[in-house]
């Protein structure tokens, strides 16, 4: 995701969601979209890479709903490397998405947001050949592409790793 601003501020990025299935591993892969806009006390520009990992069928839900969200927020990112891990959860602690991020760029301020976090059908057509929802990707027997088949193995590598 990259984020700039001054006064006003502006957010883009894509990427992808896998949702892991009992006993048979990982989904293929649906394309995301955040695009965002923001006004406060802000200056500066930061490039931000994200890991979202939704822990529950709550967390399913959100996910693949269009979802537009507001809010307020503190940021800081400075030099080459930052980093933020954070849980979003409910009043009885069970989180629906953890997440970890690693930031780069010079950007400080206290902000108003907005952000829609939405599919991105575009890249899901080019990447299967044909219109797919969300979904029918994260939810169905969608075969991995090929170009995604090394993170896919990854993914399947340290998840049964960090079952035993």
């Amino acid at each position: 995701m990259k984020k700039a601003g001054f006064i006003f501020g502006a957010k883009y990025g894509r990427g992808f969601a896998v949702c892991r299935h009992r006993g048979s591993g990982w989904s293929a892969p649906a394309a995301m979209r955040v695009e965002g806009g923001s006004v406060g006390f802000q200056i500066g520009a930061s490039e931000t890479d994200i890991v979202l990992l939704v822990m529950n069928d709550g967390g399913m839900k959100h996910l693949l709903s269009d979802k537009f969200t507001i809010g307020g927020e503190a940021t800081a990112a400075a030099g080459p490397v930052g980093r933020d891990v954070s849980a979003q959860t409910d009043a009885v602690m069970n989180a629906e998405m953890l997440s970890y991020s690693r930031s780069s760029g010079l950007f400080a301020g206290i902000s108003l947001e907005g952000a829609t976090l939405r599919p991105d059908g575009e890249t899901n057509k080019e990447l299967y050949g044909r219109d797919a929802t969300n979904r029918e990707i994260l939810t169905g027997d969608f075969k991995t592409p090929a170009v995604a088949g090394r993170f896919e193995r990854a993914l399947n590598r340290d998840s049964a790793r960090s079952s035993r």
